[in-house]
């Protein structure tokens, strides 16, 4: 007897590509909007932002879901994204009279090498955690049968890196014909001898996860309580070598916690929110900060800032539902994905949507 094969409905383009033009908006919106860095009176901005933000997040994660590679890597191409972006695009790392009345470099003062130390921590961890890990967490517990998954296909890939390469030459350009400054020769070397070690470490990291311990993993609440805590202490911190220490002390310890935790039977994207929410939480108060230190606090801009609060909290509440509704995989901290119940060639029909983009 002849099978007629069942025809496999594939989602429209809209709804394939949409995880990845959240992300594509979503990263300037933390990374700039939500710090306070920018007022909500600047917001048409983001349009110009998210070419290199949101570019930036969507090739990082595109390159780690397509090699196989986690959230290490995630995080290491973060750190080489916030280093790229500071020390060759904007040049904030080595440029003293960035922002007008303020010596950018002041704080942990590196002479030898023309930066803040306190500023090459802010930069590299902030935009590692902020513009890139924490988008990319949120973006993908909203769509978790697609969250460990490519979102774009060869073409949708392409069109992205000329996105990224346009907006970050823009973006160079602008500032370098407003202020005249150039990094030297020496500084432009050195940053990207320290991407090339950054990209090296991310690509060395291993594909295969390690092994699950025999230990529960910790309440997702607790982990966001971590979360929330570190970040704010990191966000907080003075702009001395005392600050820097502090810094670099609450990323090691933070790192081996997360590590040892991951490891625990029943670790999953529940945790991965946890974490990235308690580093929202941060940006939703240091914002306001943040505008009243740059003298930019009118009613207009914390009114804005009050909107893009409830907005952060609106889309993480609607994150952690989804997250709970979603099944997971006895014994693992992974989401199960649907295709595991689905024949071969319904996989392979689930995958070509992704190089169709």
């Amino acid at each position: 007897m002849t099978r007629i094969p069942v025809p496999v409905e594939r989602p429209g383009l809209t709804r394939r590509i949409a995880p990845a033009v959240g992300l594509f908006l979503l990263a300037p919106l933390v990374g700039e909007y939500l710090l306070g860095n920018i007022p909500t009176s600047e917001i048409a901005g983001v349009l110009f932002l998210a070419p290199m933000y949101g570019g930036g997040a969507i090739l990082i994660r595109e390159v780690v879901r397509r090699t196989g590679r986690g959230w290490p890597s995630i995080l290491v191409l973060g750190a080489a994204y916030g280093l790229l972006e500071a020390g060759l695009l904007d040049q904030s790392l080595f440029n003293p009279s960035f922002i007008e009345d303020h010596d950018f470099q002041n704080g942990a003062s590196v002479p030898a090498l023309g930066i803040s130390g306190n500023n090459a921590l802010t930069f590299v961890g902030g935009h590692a955690i902020w513009s890139i890990g924490a988008p990319i967490a949120v973006v993908e517990a909203l769509v978790p049968r697609r969250g460990t998954t490519p979102w774009l296909g060869r073409p949708g890939l392409a069109v992205t890196c000329v996105v990224f390469v346009l907006g970050s030459a823009a973006l160079f350009y602008g500032l370098y014909e407003e202020s005249g400054f150039l990094a030297s020769t020496p500084q432009r070397v050195g940053t990207v001898a320290v991407l090339a070690v950054l990209i090296g470490v991310a690509s060395a990291l291993g594909r295969r996860p390690r092994p699950v311990v025999d230990r529960r993993a910790p309440n997702p609440w607790l982990v966001g309580v971590a979360g929330t805590v570190a970040t704010g202490l990191f966000f907080s911190r003075p702009e001395s070598w005392w600050g820097v220490a502090m810094g670099l002390g609450l990323v090691t310890v933070m790192t081996v916690v997360v590590i040892r935790w991951s490891r625990c039977d029943g670790w999953g994207a529940a945790h991965r929110l946890a974490l990235a929410g308690g580093a929202l939480s941060t940006y939703c108060w240091g914002g306001f900060v943040l505008l009243s230190l740059m003298d930019a606090a009118s009613p207009v801009n914390l009114i804005g800032q009050a909107l893009l609060v409830l907005g952060a909290v609106a889309l993480l509440f609607a994150a952690g539902r989804i997250t709970r509704n979603t099944p997971r995989k006895r014994g693992s901290g992974h989401i199960a994905d649907p295709g595991d119940h689905l024949s071969p060639r319904s996989r392979a029909d689930r995958a070509s949507d992704s190089r169709r983009v």
